[in-house]
């Protein structure tokens, strides 16, 4: 991580430009991250009311909470990204342009761009922001985006010109000790792709790890008790009673202990001597509605993530009728505005302002909508007979070779509808 920034050219451009920006922010950073970041203290662990702490180290640990993270962030990852031109009529692949080969095939010499919109996207559904470093050439254009981890990130608005700067604390030294305050650097809003969920302020997104920390809180409470029961056996936990005095109490339960702890022990049997009686005291896993809870908690993380349960493993409402049509409310609920919210911020903060009006960036999401090959034929079928499609756009689509011939790329129209004001004029010219 501390390679790319000291490689990044534009940090000794700002530093002159930005010492007077870093006394300021010092000096009044309270005010100012009160003032623009009233959401920023919910990114920090705090206790659920099940009494567990809830972050995103802890969260990412629930499997609920790892498959919706792990499923939307592999669909964003997964779709083709590309930089198209504005024709007169229409567009088409702009694959010359600086920004084409960096977006589609690799944003930096070390990532690839499925991993680095997975890491984007990863750190935007647990922090509510992804954020990363822009690096240009002497002309301004991109020429590598780095990820920047969200929890080193503080944002200030300075005074003086009203513009935002991002501060990039760079956390833990080689021996893995945490660094002063003084090891950061400054940038720019220029310098950052900064695409952020929902906000109060338009500023900071909102954690869904710190909002929904309680329901995540619960789940994280099931699945200890789950392990904690495992853990001491089938026998629940209970008293020991005797009738007479027990000179050492301490050995007689560490005793217990070892012939019943742990699941390999469970369902033995236990000889009681000398009038020693055990009584359960904890309510068993049945009578508490564990399971019946574990699944509640599965069905409220999917519902914070907007992911249908079929897609993290829970099929017990879904069949061969509806999972199709969970799947396009997946793709038009949850992922579509996702990539709304990717492409606007990337053509505001990558694309240069002269090429604004002629470039743009776009996701396909085609892939994601690809039926059985029955229904893409019939599609195909319905396309050619109405003249929208050629038989090469169809053969393109499908990855196939075009046809070498200029029959090709031509459009065809079934002959046998016509205009209803045209209805009888071929029966009237035969009268005539």
């Amino acid at each position: 991580m501390g390679l790319f920034l000291r490689k990044r050219k534009s940090a000794e451009i700002l530093e002159d430009i930005l010492t007077t920006v870093v006394a300021q922010a010092d000096k009044n950073e309270k005010k100012i991250e009160n003032n623009i970041s009233s959401s920023k203290s919910l990114f920090i662990g705090s206790q659920s009311k099940a009494g567990t702490v809830v972050n995103e180290t802890t969260a990412m640990q629930t499997s609920a909470v790892y498959a919706c993270v792990k499923v939307i962030s592999e669909s964003i990852a997964s779709l083709p990204l590309h930089v198209y031109q504005r024709l007169t009529k229409g567009s088409e692949l702009a694959h010359e342009h600086h920004l084409y080969n960096l977006l589609h095939y690799s944003p930096n010499s070390e990532m690839t761009s499925y991993t680095f919109r997975q890491t984007m996207m990863t750190h935007l559904l647990l922090w509510g922001n992804a954020y990363s470093q822009i690096v240009r050439n002497g002309a301004g254009k991109v020429i590598e985006l780095y990820p920047l981890l969200p929890d080193r990130m503080k944002i200030h608005r300075d005074d003086s010109d009203g513009k935002l700067y991002y501060t990039y604390y760079r956390g833990f030294n080689e021996r893995g000790k945490q660094r002063s305050n003084d090891s950061y650097t400054i940038f720019k809003s220029d310098d950052i792709l900064h695409i952020k969920g929902i906000s109060y302020d338009g500023v900071y997104g909102l954690s869904p790890i710190a909002i929904a920390r309680n329901p995540i809180g619960m789940a994280i409470a099931t699945e200890e008790f789950g392990s904690s029961f495992f853990a001491n056996g089938a026998t629940p936990s209970g008293v020991l009673e005797h009738p007479d005095t027990v000179r050492k109490p301490e050995d007689v339960r560490i005793a217990w202990d070892n012939l019943l702890k742990g699941s390999h022990n469970s369902n033995k049997v236990v000889v009681l001597e000398d009038g020693l009686q055990y009584k359960a005291i904890s309510i068993p896993p049945e009578d508490a509605q564990f399971l019946q809870t574990r699944k509640f908690q599965l069905a409220e993380i999917a519902r914070i993530f907007g992911v249908p349960l079929h897609m993290i493993g829970d099929l017990e409402k879904s069949s061969f009728n509806n999972i199709e049509q969970q799947a396009l409310g997946y793709l038009k609920y949850t992922i579509n505005p996702w990539v709304n919210c990717w492409e606007q911020e990337m053509h505001k903060s990558i694309i240069l302002n002269s090429e604004k009006g002629k470039y743009f960036i776009k996701f396909n999401v085609d892939g994601l909508m690809r039926g059985a090959y029955k229904e893409r034929m019939e599609g195909y079928s319905v396309g050619i007979q109405n003249g929208f499609m050629s038989p090469n756009e169809v053969r393109s689509l499908e990855e196939m070779n075009p046809i070498e011939n200029p029959a090709g790329d031509r459009y065809f129209v079934n002959g046998n509808s016509i205009g209803i004001e045209d209805i009888g004029i071929q029966w009237q010219k035969k009268s005539e």
